[in-house]
């Protein structure tokens, strides 16, 4: 029998200012039925029952703030209903001792819900949002599954959980103390020391938490959790705000740990999550309106499914197109230059930048690359116009649109108020080029204040890449987007530049998503918060064996997905590459 789902975005409805026209046009309201109902707060309730998935509400309804979704088929088990007319998960992820199981899948889809669950954090309803299911209820929902035994542990506390949430910046504001002694007081395992060091926390632990930069707070929130004695322990996003060498290093102190633990991952750097996880559950559904579990896959198999959108043992198509990567490193060779700039200096107390001369070609893209706090940003800047070099110049003034690292929402108004109110826009390729790609349609009438980290940074590269410039800068595109998202922003960005000779620079530290943008590479070096040096763009291939050899990291390109995947450090692979000279794609 097939399931009927009803979604209302209580962010994006505006209730009774458009009449409740979702209510005036459904067929069951005009033939009597209580199909749609309005609550005690004024927005409409749709009953699933009740609902024929005609489509007209979905079709009439203004804002876009309504979806029915009709299932051909039960997903699973329902976990978890957060309300009426309101996100479903469907079955849960499995932790496996002795393992690191990553969990992949679209943002909105449950991954996080699924972690607060299994730590404790929320209770199943299995449904029935009114009220928490009983502990009897939620046993026997598993009976016979290896999940029967973890809620059971649960619900007695045998079970000792670690837990490092997605939202650390939230951590300021509930822990005043200093790093150390926020540490200390979490390390159960006496390892206080040895974590320090692993992840690179010295300098830090005389300052408050409050001063912590993003990266340093994520690195304090991953080592808390680390020093936890745990049976299981849950990381969600990890990798947010870290560059690409703590990156791979955080994965292997975490596997380290699975040895004789259980580690839970939720990761949307694709490399990260390959090198770091030996299982994986796929979610699938429909972002905002429900989330499905797959069952428990190896990592490789896993990652290829989600790519190619279909899950051979359960024999469901979630996605239509198939997310492709290509087979070699051809690089678009830039048209005539652009612009060039001279060597530059800048400096400010206790760090200095210097950058090579370079040049900027008509329809390439550049993506820069290096660790934290070398300067990449401030490269940027100088190029932007925001910062003016000690020494040295930019060259000839150019029309630049800018997406800065950290992202403001204090517009007051809608996405819609917002885009009209962008000046220098170029309409036709974000109506044409971008809106649709990056999943804009559905935000317009949504608050500004109101989105989330991922919305609002979709909503940002939109309006940069939009605008009437000739150089456009972005800086960290890739946080708080998922896989598909990053790829999908790397395809639409190489479009708009090839199609209209435009250049960009693109700061990641996403390695799948430099490789996939970039035309030309600039590779950053020198020490971390006291001095930097800029590079001039160099081709990819050198430039990411450049960068690889300096990070210690060989890559390969997986058999049937082509997408890179990063070698086991001292695997024969990754040995050959390393003898060779290639740490990038060697074959």
């Amino acid at each position: 029998m097939g399931v009927r789902i009803a979604i209302v975005d209580r962010d994006k409805c505006i209730k009774k200012k458009c009449g409740y026209l979702c209510q005036k046009v459904c067929p069951g309201v005009r033939m009597g039925d209580e199909t749609v109902t309005v609550d005690a707060e004024g927005f409409p309730v749709i009953s699933e029952t009740l609902c024929t998935g005609c489509g007209i509400c979905v079709k009439k309804c203004p804002v876009n703030a309504i979806k029915i979704i009709n299932l051909p088929h039960e997903a699973g088990k329902l976990i978890f209903q957060y309300g009426v007319n309101a996100f479903r998960l469907y079955n849960l992820p499995l932790p496996k001792k002795g393992a690191v199981v990553g969990l992949i899948g679209a943002n909105g889809i449950g991954k996080s819900t699924a972690l607060e669950i299994l730590s404790g954090r929320l209770k199943p309803n299995l449904g029935n949002y009114g009220k928490d299911a009983s502990w009897e209820d939620i046993i026997g929902q598993f009976k016979g599954q290896e999940l029967q035994n973890y809620f059971e542990s649960l619900k007695k506390k045998g079970v000792k959980v670690s837990y490092k949430p997605q939202m650390i910046d939230r951590l300021p504001e509930v822990f005043k103390e200093t790093v150390s002694k926020f540490l200390k007081r979490n390390d159960e395992r006496k390892k206080f020391d040895e974590a320090v060091d692993e992840f690179e926390l010295n300098e830090c632990l005389r300052r408050k938490i409050a001063n912590l930069s993003g990266g340093e707070l994520q690195r304090m929130a991953i080592c808390a959790a680390y020093l936890k004695d745990a049976d299981v322990y849950y990381f969600d996003e990890p990798s947010s705000y870290l560059d690409i060498k703590q990156r791979l290093k955080v994965a292997r102190n975490l596997e380290k740990l699975a040895k004789y633990r259980a580690v839970m991952v939720v990761e949307h750097d694709l490399a990260v999550l390959d090198y770091l996880s030996e299982y994986v559950h796929v979610f699938y559904g429909v972002s905002g309106a429900y989330g499905v579990v797959s069952k428990l896959k190896g990592v490789r198999n896993g990652i290829n499914e989600y790519l190619a959108g279909y899950l051979k043992e359960e024999n469901v198509r979630f996605r239509e197109t198939e997310i492709r990567f290509t087979a070699g490193s051809v690089e678009r060779k830039g048209g005539e230059v652009l612009f060039q700039y001279e060597g530059m200096e800048k400096g400010y107390p206790g760090f200095s930048l210097k950058c090579s001369s370079g040049d900027v070609r008509k329809g390439e893209v550049i993506g820069a690359i290096g660790p934290n706090a070398i300067g990449k940003s401030t490269f940027v800047k100088l190029l932007a116009g925001v910062e003016k070099p000690d020494k040295g110049e930019v060259g000839d003034r150019l029309r630049v649109a800018y997406k800065p690292q950290y992202i403001k929402s204090d517009f007051e108004g809608t996405v819609r108020e917002m885009v009209d109110s962008a000046g220098n826009l170029n309409k036709d390729v974000f109506e044409k080029e971008v809106k649709e790609r990056l999943s804009l349609t559905e935000l317009m009438e949504k608050n500004v204040k109101n989105l989330s980290g991922g919305e609002l940074q979709r909503v940002a590269i939109a309006l940069c890449i939009s605008q009437e410039a000739d150089l456009y800068l972005l800086d960290e595109p890739s946080a708080f987007l998922d896989v598909e998202q990053r790829l999908i922003f790397a395809d639409v960005l190489g479009r708009v530049m090839e199609g209209s000779e435009k250049s960009a620079f693109v700061v990641d530290h996403d390695i799948i998503l430099i490789d996939s943008i970039s035309d030309r590479l600039i590779v950053f070096q020198g020490r971390s918060g006291v001095e930097g040096f800029a590079n001039k763009p160099e081709g990819k291939r050198d430039g990411m064996n450049h960068f690889l050899k300096d990070v210690d990291v060989t890559l390969r390109r997986d058999k049937d997905s082509l997408r890179p995947r990063v070698n086991k450090p001292g695997s024969v692979m990754d040995r050959e590459q390393k003898q060779a000279g290639e740490y990038y794609y060697h074959k």
